[in-house]
């Protein structure tokens, strides 16, 4: 009978060290950084119908729009989200498809919960658009965010032959490429849609979900050569985590100013590089340092 009782309690002791091994596992656990809410989306505007004299060089006055433009479609995704989490809405089953004011709610969430956006050509066209349709269709601004326009960094950063997205993504993804019209070229398609086509917005609802799937991995080939935005001012950890999501940095000599030695930092994963903000300079070295006078 004692050694039965032994037995227990040595098995109840084992099993206690055991939970505790486990309990202390769980604990030290990492959790991943938490980054901001990037959303990359896109959008298609039906065109202005209006009356004309000749096909040349023709200005419309306000009197002579048929009907308005609005949003026909919209497609977004959650940047790194699966492609099957892609998000999609148009104006096909609307008793009135000038009213767009349905599938604005849905992208006007959307934009309030990002942090950042990215698109391509969205500064010019996509944002504006939208605020154009938020106002007349009595919505407030959403909270604000920051905005990445691929456009914008090719025309920086690069000297493509186009920097178009059908051009960029042929010469660049790999998985996804901007769809070419199919069965309806060019402004057949948003003609068909208009006429309620339903085998047009298929094509319609592709097109735009190929659009942002492109620009997701587009922007992800770009990812080391932009510095508009620090994604690590979105967290409170002290880590450093690169935009494409690595961890993993190398030294990678320094970065001088005027007035100072940093250290920089090359990404392992994409090859994006940073900078420490602790000027490497003694003291006296940096009060020694003269500054040139500007040339007039």
């Amino acid at each position: 009978m004692a050694r039965t009782k032994k037995v227990v309690s040595k098995t109840k002791k084992t099993v206690k060290k055991v939970a505790k091994k486990r309990t202390t596992k769980k604990r030290a656990k990492k959790h991943p950084v938490s980054m901001p809410k990037v959303l990359i989306y896109d959008i298609e505007t039906a065109p202005i119908l209006g009356y004309v004299w000749r096909l040349w060089d023709q200005n419309l006055g306000l009197n002579m729009i048929a009907q308005d433009w609005h949003v026909m479609s919209w497609s977004a995704k959650w940047l790194d989200a699966p492609a099957d989490k892609i998000m999609y809405m148009d104006q096909r089953k609307m008793k009135n498809i000038e009213d767009d004011k349905k599938i604005l709610k849905e992208i006007w969430k959307l934009l309030d919960e990002a942090d950042v956006v990215i698109t391509q050509n969205g500064k010019r066209f996509d944002q504006k658009k939208l605020n154009a349709r938020f106002i007349l269709q009595g919505f407030q601004p959403p909270s604000t965010y920051k905005h990445i326009d691929t456009k914008q960094i090719a025309s920086k950063i690069f000297g493509f032959t186009s920097n178009k997205l059908e051009y960029m993504t042929d010469k660049l993804c790999t998985k996804y490429k901007k769809l070419r019209h199919g069965k309806f070229p060019g402004f057949d398609l948003w003609q068909q849609c208009i006429k309620g086509n339903e085998e047009a917005w298929d094509e319609m609802e592709e097109y735009n979900r190929y659009d942002v799937l492109s620009l997701e991995e587009l922007y992800k080939k770009m990812i080391p050569w932009d510095n508009s935005i620090n994604f690590n001012v979105y967290h409170d950890e002290e880590k450093h985590v690169c935009k494409c999501g690595s961890e993993q940095f190398s030294k990678n000599g320094f970065y001088y100013t005027s007035a100072g030695k940093f250290q920089k930092y090359k990404c392992k994963s994409c090859g994006h590089e940073t900078r420490d903000k602790i000027n490497l300079f003694s003291k006296a070295k940096r009060k020694s340092l003269r500054m040139e006078t500007p040339k007039t």
